[in-house]
């Protein structure tokens, strides 16, 4: 299991329309091949501040299967407008549990 950790920035007084954006683009996510979850988290101390989680079965299926996908253009053209700068992406794995 991957999960891909997305920290996003959102524009100041656009939560709300971001947060519309996600929910409405999950069914991209739902339907990718190998994600098994997604999730939304909002920062309490910074409420522009967002961290997208989605759990992944490969890295491929995020980085190639996915991001190579009209789905991905779709989700980008979503959320995109509300970014205030490029999210910051990484992967993680759990090592203790």
């Amino acid at each position: 299991m991957v999960y891909e950790m997305a920290h996003i920035s959102v524009q100041a007084g656009k939560n709300a329309e971001f947060e519309a954006a996600v929910a409405q683009a999950l069914p991209l996510f739902h339907r990718a091949r190998g994600c098994s979850a997604v999730e939304l988290q909002r920062s309490v101390e910074e409420p522009n501040q967002y961290v997208l989680v989605v759990q992944w079965d490969t890295l491929e299926d995020h980085m190639v299967h996915f991001r190579e996908s009209a789905d991905f253009q779709a989700w980008r053209g979503l959320v995109g407008p509300y970014f205030e700068k490029p999210p910051v992406v990484g992967h993680t794995q759990v090592v203790v549990k």
